[in-house]
């Protein structure tokens, strides 16, 4: 095929063609994209002509444009500025409008602003080029000034310069400029208000968070196209609102507005966390009879739809293999599907290593599922492996990923990696200290763990309600009462530290281990929440610890009546009466359970 263009175009140089017929050439080359093919003809036929003729400034535009686009041809784009110099073709805004393009694509701002400012006349698509320029930079600030020195000079602003202003504004959270440009647009009757221009209005909005101000744009919109619906659904399943992104999805449908690729993956999420199960098969239904589903974007959504609906894993792999591309977070989703069961955590690892096979790179979030399976699997041996991976790949300076290996090493019965994960991590944030603190807690080692917990708080890392978690269940695991006490009075008196029911829970469970009975009730009464059944339940047990089963009994009664509907509660009073021995009581418990259709859970009322 190389071959072949070049002997055309050697062709065309040789022949005694017009240089309006290579001009025409050039411009249906560049249109068409094939921007080295448009130079090298230039290169080979135009120079002859360049001397003779007064139109080559219009075959500049064009010339400029492919240099602009070409990787090869840089150096060909600055020889045409200096041509331009030359022979005064500056004057001409067109040429001098094509090169600010051209600088904006090789990221030379400088030389882009140097040549705008000392244009002799400029327009409209001037000023728009120069704040694209900018735009496409990264000089949002510079863009934002240059857009209002435009206004200020007399020029209405195009739709889409308008778009790429708001995108700026979005990204900047300039929330105040992006309103002041909508209140212009409504003023100024010049600026034509586009479907493409409320459109990006709506899309500002929904990314600033303004949820009702969207809605009130895409409202007063006269017409609304399919990219317009999917904006405003995107704002509202950002915001979480996702009932209103549901009836705004069937209001489209209403309307006779045909949904896209991008609408329907936009709308999955909403039926997800909705549990909207008939709704999402419906969509998977339409995006299959229009050839949606082969979309590895949509894959991912519908795979996520399902596994939040509860739907059975063969299914959800029916899906994805049917999948004809598979992209890192379709891969992502199946195995994270994998590594939730118990019966599938194998699985999950079977289907990272395929993943590899077919030439996809995991991501860090496909390495966390692949962990948390390894994890639940408690198997250290694919636990190393993986992290030997994560090493290699060099993710393992990423936070979450440290933490996470910190926690399986743990799990799997290996303290000492779990320190050393820990001591190699360059940055460490709550997280990571609780993750180690938990660790020598679960293992036995509460001294080490409430020292763990001191040097938390001294290196500057604020404690919060995770961390107190993490060296109260060490304490209350290792028999540390006065340590435990200690720590729980600091933080209940810190006004700045928000104690939580699950805090609460522990500490009544270490007083309860600790025959504190009465301190425990006393902690209950002070509660600034309502006690769980977890912290009754708790207390009971103790109390059956040491003893003290009327006082048991008691409370199990108390739990009941709150709870009549909770079989778990009524099995923990058969286990108090059983206890003291009381079988009449037994047989009326049993009694009341069968007459409430009542049944036990497996496991429900297990005492320590």
């Amino acid at each position: 095929m190389g071959k072949l263009i070049g002997r055309s175009l050697s062709t065309l140089a040789s022949s005694s063609s017009s240089f309006s017929d290579i001009h025409n050439t050039i411009k249906q080359l560049v249109l068409k994209g094939k921007y080295d093919q448009a130079l090298e003809l230039y290169s080979a036929k135009v120079h002859c002509f360049s001397d003779s003729h007064a139109n080559t400034t219009f075959l500049l535009p064009s010339i400029i444009k492919a240099c602009a686009h070409s990787k090869t041809h840089q150096f060909l784009g600055l020889q045409l500025h200096c041509y331009v110099l030359i022979n005064g073709y500056y004057s001409e805004s067109t040429v001098s409008n094509s090169l600010i393009s051209m600088y904006a694509k090789f990221s030379d701002t400088k030389a882009a602003y140097q040549l705008f400012d000392t244009m002799p006349k400029r327009d409209t698509i001037s000023w728009n080029s120069m704040i694209n320029c900018y735009y496409q930079n990264g000089y949002l600030f510079q863009s934002f000034e240059l857009f209002k020195e435009m206004y200020a000079q007399g020029f209405a602003p195009k739709p889409e310069l308008i778009a790429c202003i708001l995108s700026a504004c979005v990204e900047t959270k300039n929330l105040r400029l992006g309103r002041a440009i909508h209140a212009l647009t409504i003023v100024d009757e010049r600026i034509e208000n586009s479907i493409f221009f409320l459109t990006a209005l709506v899309d500002f909005y929904s990314k600033c968070h303004e949820p009702d101000s969207a809605y009130h744009v895409f409202q007063r919109m006269e017409v609304r196209n399919e990219v317009s619906w999917t904006a405003m659904l995107s704002g509202y399943i950002a915001e979480e609102l996702y009932i209103e992104a549901l009836e705004l999805f069937c209001e489209m449908q209403v309307e006779n507005v045909k949904p896209n690729r991008v609408t329907l993956t936009s709308i999955l999420p909403a039926c997800a966390e909705l549990g909207a199960e008939k709704y999402g098969k419906e969509v998977h239904g339409y995006a299959f009879r229009h050839g949606f589903d082969s979309d590895s974007q949509f894959s991912s959504a519908i795979v996520h739809m399902y596994s939040q609906c509860g739907e059975a894993l063969w299914g959800i792999k029916k899906i994805f293999d049917r999948s004809t591309k598979k992209d890192v977070v379709l891969w992502t989703a199946i195995i994270t599907n994998y590594s939730r069961s118990k019966s599938t955590f194998q699985e999950a690892i079977k289907l990272f290593s395929e993943m590899q096979l077919s030439g996809i790179r995991p991501n860090d979030v496909t390495l966390l599922a692949v962990i948390s399976a390894c994890t639940n699997l408690l198997s250290v041996c694919h636990g190393r492996g993986l992290h030997g991976y994560v090493f290699r790949s060099g993710l393992s300076s990423q936070l979450f990923i440290g933490n996470s290996l910190i926690n399986m090493y743990s799990k799997c019965g290996f303290l000492k990696d779990s320190a050393q994960v820990f001591q190699e991590m360059a940055i460490r944030d709550s997280a990571s200290w609780s993750a180690l603190i938990s660790a020598y807690g679960t293992h036995g080692f509460g001294d080490k763990a409430v020292e763990l917990f001191h040097e938390m708080k001294e290196s500057g890392i604020k404690i919060d309600s995770i961390a107190l978690l993490a060296v109260l269940s060490a304490c209350n695991h290792c028999g540390l009462f006065e340590d435990g006490k200690k720590l729980f009075d600091e933080a209940s008196k810190d006004k700045s530290f928000s104690m939580t029911v699950e805090l609460y829970a522990c500490y009544i469970d270490l007083l309860g281990r600790a025959g504190k009975l009465e301190d425990a009730s006393e902690v209950i009464s002070r509660m600034p929440m309502k006690p769980s059944n977890r912290i009754w339940s708790s207390l009971i047990a103790s109390c059956k610890l040491h003893g003290r089963l009327e006082v048991a009994e008691h409370l199990a009664h108390r739990l009941t009546n709150s709870e009549p509907g909770n079989a778990a509660n009524f099995a923990l009073l058969s286990l108090v009466y059983a206890e003291s021995e009381n079988w009449p009581g037994v047989e009326d418990v049993r009694r009341e359970m069968k007459e409430r259709k009542l049944r036990k859970t497996t496991g429900s009322a297990k005492l320590s």
